[in-house]
């Protein structure tokens, strides 16, 4: 048969068999059903649904509009903010998604920020420097040697599960500041530290003023963009082959050894791309301020990623970035506190004592979010999400 005739037949539905079938990845909703897909592809996909790709435009948006509407100082929080949310989708890989507990990735950070320091630095100053302010190039370095340093670790984890997990890695933690405290030509010592990793590129300087946007202003955008091409990347880990994996090791690793996934292979992957997020998070962080020391990567620091995991929402990109934003703005909320509660301990100086409040709100936050709502702040969007989806027949 001739191809004249094969495009001039047509299929037992009535449609010539010429003509090109929709693919099943790509055909649309069924009409009037806008919750059901044709495909497991198209469930998946990256924005699923008109909301979704509405609310993440109207965000970004108003995210780019921020530096000319709020003031300096605010942008400043936010810009630390966006770093902190770099740092927590690091973790959230290896914890929500992996299912691996990690209570040392301050030992991780204060890797990348140091290599981005050394890489930066002044080759004439009192520490190690090279030179190189080119932030692609620190920033990209401080990942990867972060990441090399997350692989040594791994194998731990094939042997270790939970607890036994979780303190190894929190001796990190203190192995990192000894390090960091000894090694005074690297980190200048403790009380002394050094000067942060300078962001430029192409002959930008983001931490100084110039004719259009404020230092304050530059940093913020530069921080947002980074967190939407990190959060983009995980989100689109957490849906392909290796994210499923790792969700297939975090529900239950003898079935999924079971199913032929590697488990050595997996978690070893899961914690080299949580340390590259890590170190990554770690070069940026004190370029906002400028200025760090050994003590900057303490214990408090990994509480802090965790509390942001689990307050956000653990193995969610959308609740990490909520947890970590909320964490990073607590500080703010926790320093007028103290004039509204006198009962608040006190320092000798008659201070309020804001980091010991910050501590037990930490501690709070993460039981009560535990006992009253394990999916954290992702989980009480979903619950207002779904009762106004059904309104006014919600029950």
């Amino acid at each position: 048969m001739s191809t004249a005739t094969r495009t001039a037949t047509s299929d037992p539905a009535g449609r010539p068999s010429g003509h090109a079938t929709p693919r099943p990845g790509r055909a649309s909703r069924l009409r009037g059903r806008p919750g059901f897909y044709r495909s497991y592809e198209q469930e998946l996909a990256l924005f699923n649904t008109r909301p979704k790709q509405v609310g993440v435009a109207v965000l970004v948006a108003f995210g780019l509009l921020m530096p000319w509407v709020l003031t300096d100082p605010l942008l400043q929080t936010l810009a630390v903010a966006f770093v902190f949310a770099i740092g927590a989708l690091g973790l959230n890989i290896v914890t929500g998604l992996a299912g691996q507990v990690s209570l040392g990735h301050a030992f991780f950070l204060g890797i990348g920020a140091y290599t981005a320091a050394a890489i930066s630095g002044d080759p004439e100053g009192r520490t190690i420097g090279f030179g190189i302010t080119f932030l692609p190039l620190w920033l990209i370095a401080a990942g990867v040697v972060a990441a090399v340093a997350g692989v040594i670790v791994a194998p731990l984890a094939t042997r270790l599960r939970g607890l036994y997990l979780a303190i190894v890695t929190l001796g990190l933690v203190f192995l990192g500041e000894h390090i960091f405290k000894e090694w005074q030509d690297l980190t200048g010592g403790a009380g002394v530290g050094r000067e942060a990793a300078t962001p430029e590129m192409f002959g930008y300087a983001f931490d100084e003023d110039n004719t259009f946007l404020t230092q304050d202003q530059n940093l913020y955008l530069l921080m947002f963009v980074l967190l939407l091409i990190f959060a983009l990347f995980a989100r689109n880990l957490a849906r392909s082959k290796v994210g499923r994996a790792f969700a297939a090791v975090r529900d239950r690793d003898v079935a999924a050894e079971m199913m032929g996934i590697n488990l050595g292979r997996a978690k070893l992957l899961a914690f080299a791309i949580s340390s590259f997020y890590a170190g990554c998070a770690g070069a940026l962080l004190y370029t906002i301020t400028g200025f760090f020391d050994p003590a900057s990567f303490n214990l408090l620091l990994s509480v802090q990623f965790i509390a942001m995991v689990l307050i956000g929402g653990a193995g969610t990109v959308a609740g990490t970035i909520m947890g970590a934003l909320f964490i990073s703005l607590l500080p703010s909320l926790t320093r007028e506190v103290p004039s509204y509660l006198p009962f608040i301990s006190r320092q000798v100086t008659d201070i309020p004592n804001v980091f010991q409040l910050e501590q037990i709100l930490y501690g709070l936050l993460i039981v009560g979010f535990l006992l009253f709502e394990p999916r954290g702040l992702f989980g009480i969007w979903i619950r207002i999400r779904n009762y106004w989806k059904s309104w006014p027949f919600s029950y």
